[in-house]
């Protein structure tokens, strides 16, 4: 029998991802060229389901397998993980995710694991659901880090945490920025942002539009700019947010392709008043100083954005030094009275309010009156979009004055 395309494009997937670290939506990519609509949207949809459940998944493996995970050859993990997934949370016929997850082992050359694969598939087959439905609620059950979950209870409450990790294994909401032109589309409570069924290739080839939560678009309008102003966007790529920006923009960005990538995105959106910078952020040039007001949308943990990227909850790390260190850099670039935006795409504590707190800059409680739906729960001068809350993904901001 013949594995489908869409089946041995998400092994590939698991495998590069689980075995060389690789991103899920790179190898995706590659993985499901020459596809058909269809069966590519079957394979993002197992492989990034394996991916983020795979916690839950190697626990069942493990629990009804009888064999730890740990003891498995790669290729057979990969495959059982891929049959598992389909079995818990798929409506897929029994035997043709236990046939096909055999066919993979046996495509890898794993001839000898082929009985145990059967036999695993099998017992799955029988328990998986069971399984599943028996986990008390927690990390375990939903597949996530215990860190994660801890930090979650911790700054949010335990019923917010278990909200926050259902929520973020389901698919997010598909929404657009209008560029310019009009578009099919629905109105959102972000000015610009519209939520579509689909993201138009056609259009966002032209630079009609731009994929960008509503959370990433109110983290651009936070920064109130107006033509005439100075702008320091200070971690730009993609460049989602510095397109949005008015003035005259400086869009920073420390890695050479993608501040190349950046300035390609400016150029199809149009956007003829953003100059794109290949510096270190927390190193910049002398003579970019004087700015009226800056953004810095910091790399971060991306706990607010796990919905989307699968992998990232296995490889995400706090990063409350760098965060500290970007909003020092372009405060000292930004004239006295000027105002800075400080984003992330994170909700821990350490990495939001912690770190506006720690940089002496005062905060402009207003920001929370302009968008009173997206007031921060504990501190309302900041706003915080939460993915159980607002259908977005999770953003910090504060707008802070020099």
């Amino acid at each position: 029998m013949n594995v489908s395309p869409a089946r041995r494009a998400a092994f590939e997937v698991v495998r590069r991802v689980f075995e060389d670290d690789a991103y899920a939506d790179r190898v995706l990519r590659s993985a499901s060229e020459g596809l058909d609509a269809r069966e590519r949207g079957f394979a993002r949809q197992l492989a990034y389901g394996t991916v983020q459940r795979v916690r839950t998944l190697d626990h069942a493996i493990g629990t009804l397998g009888r064999r730890p995970t740990r003891k498995l050859d790669p290729p057979v993990l990969a495959a059982l993980r891929l049959g598992a997934y389909q079995l818990g949370y798929l409506e897929v016929a029994p035997h043709a995710a236990a046939n096909e997850s055999v066919e993979l082992v046996r495509a890898a050359r794993l001839e000898r694991a082929v009985p145990f694969t059967n036999a695993v598939m099998r017992r799955l087959a029988g328990g998986m659901r069971a399984l599943l439905a028996e986990l008390p609620e927690g990390p375990l059950k939903h597949s996530y880090p215990d860190w994660i979950y801890d930090v979650w209870a911790r700054d949010f409450g335990e019923d917010d945490a278990l909200a926050l990790m259902r929520v973020q294994n389901e698919p997010t909401e598909t929404v657009v920025r209008l560029v310019r032109g009009e578009i099919d589309g629905e109105p959102t409570d972000v000015p610009g942002a519209f939520r579509v069924a689909r993201v138009d290739e056609q259009a966002l080839a032209a630079g009609r539009v731009w994929p960008q939560s509503r959370g990433s678009q109110l983290a651009a309008l936070s920064v109130a700019s107006r033509d005439g102003d100075r702008i320091l966007d200070s971690c730009a790529a993609p460049g989602g947010k510095a397109t949005m920006l008015h003035g005259d923009v400086v869009a920073v960005e420390i890695n050479e392709a993608r501040a190349r990538e950046l300035d390609e995105n400016a150029r199809r959106l149009g956007a003829t008043n953003v100059r794109v910078v290949h510096a270190d952020a927390t190193d910049l040039p002398p003579q970019l100083d004087g700015f009226d007001r800056a953004l810095v949308d910091a790399p971060c943990s991306g706990l607010g954005v796990l919905a989307s990227r699968p992998d990232l909850r296995w490889r995400a790390t706090p990063l409350p030094e760098l965060q500290r260190e970007l909003l020092r850099a372009a405060a000292e670039r930004v004239r006295p009275g000027g105002t800075l935006v400080y984003s992330v795409c994170t909700l821990n504590a350490e990495e939001t309010e912690h770190v506006v707190d720690a940089s002496g800059l005062e905060i402009d409680p207003t920001l929370g009156d302009e968008w009173p739906q997206f007031r921060h729960p504990r501190r309302p001068e900041f706003l915080l979009t939460l993915p159980h809350l607002h259908g977005t993904s999770g953003f910090f901001i504060a707008r802070l004055r020099r």
